[in-house]
């Protein structure tokens, strides 16, 4: 005699293995940056540093959250790819995704904000920050309705911006700030640049611009000669300097949506370019 069911979700391994390595790297982002600014502050109260010179007793602290929340993104890509290559896409996973986006992608770039990015406008880092955990939660909370509707061709696009696309930029962000070396231009982005970007990026990722998600790229996916070399130089400067090109991307995939509409469908078609798997199946035994 068969066990009743007692509605207990199925946990596919390895989609939510990738789960939980981005709720870690998110947690390890959050404690390194809260270390950090415990720093900071010991530092400024005991030997009088101010600014720049008090940021840099904390850098390698929130060096290290950076390097957490960008590889939080790599696990956040990982586990939807598996899923779905495996068909092991389920109610928990995606539930158990969004708990995780929240903490990686919500409340650690939140700290960064607030403690490193705005870190002399206590008052304006705060509420920049908290605009934007809370507009990253109603997005999370919107894709899970989405998803669960079931509607066709919901998930080809991205309803507002992803995101960990939106942490990418927090975190690539604050990465260019502590590598910049001139105090006074530093000064001016934190005053006049980044609290409305961050404004700006929290209406986009709850705002109703359509973001191409890429899910259909995979291994069978083509680029004509001039596209992969292009594609070439781009990582190889990613990797070259860093310290400014990951924000420069992450900018432009931010703006990219922003401008989207006013396109003409030749060059949206040219830039989402996405070649799909064609190959009939096999006839089942």
């Amino acid at each position: 005699m068969s066990k009743p069911d007692d509605g207990s979700p199925k946990i596919y391994l390895l989609p939510n293995l990738m789960t939980a390595g981005n709720l870690f790297c998110g947690f390890l982002a959050a404690l390194k940056i809260v270390q950090g600014a415990l720093e900071v502050n010991m530092k400024m109260n005991i030997s009088g540093l101010v600014g720049a010179a008090a940021l840099d007793v904390g850098e390698p602290y929130f060096k290290t959250a950076i390097w957490c929340i960008l590889a939080a993104c790599i696990f956040d890509a990982l586990d939807g790819r598996l899923a779905r290559l495996g068909g092991t896409d389920s109610d928990f996973g995606r539930e158990f995704d969004s708990l995780a986006d929240v903490v990686s992608f919500g409340v650690a770039p939140a700290l960064l904000v607030s403690r490193v990015l705005l870190r002399d406008y206590e008052k304006l880092g705060w509420l920049v920050a908290s605009l934007y955990l809370i507009c990253g939660a109603l997005r999370l909370a919107r894709f899970n309705c989405i998803a669960a509707s079931g509607v066709p061709g919901a998930g080809k696009d991205f309803k507002g911006m992803p995101i960990p696309a939106a942490a990418g930029l927090i975190a690539s962000t604050t990465l260019f700030v502590t590598w910049l070396t001139n105090d006074r231009i530093e000064h001016w982005m934190m005053k006049w640049v980044l609290p409305p970007l961050f404004v700006f990026l929290s209406w986009m990722m709850f705002s109703s611009f359509k973001y191409p998600s890429f899910k259909n790229i995979n291994w069978r996916t083509t680029r004509s000669l001039p596209k992969f070399l292009i594609i070439v130089f781009v990582v190889a400067l990613t990797v070259m300097y860093y310290q400014w090109m990951l924000a420069a991307i992450f900018l432009a995939y931010l703006l990219y949506g922003f401008l989207r509409p006013f396109l003409s469908r030749s060059m949206k078609e040219s830039i989402e370019e996405e070649v799909e798997d064609e190959e009939p199946e096999a006839d089942s035994p």
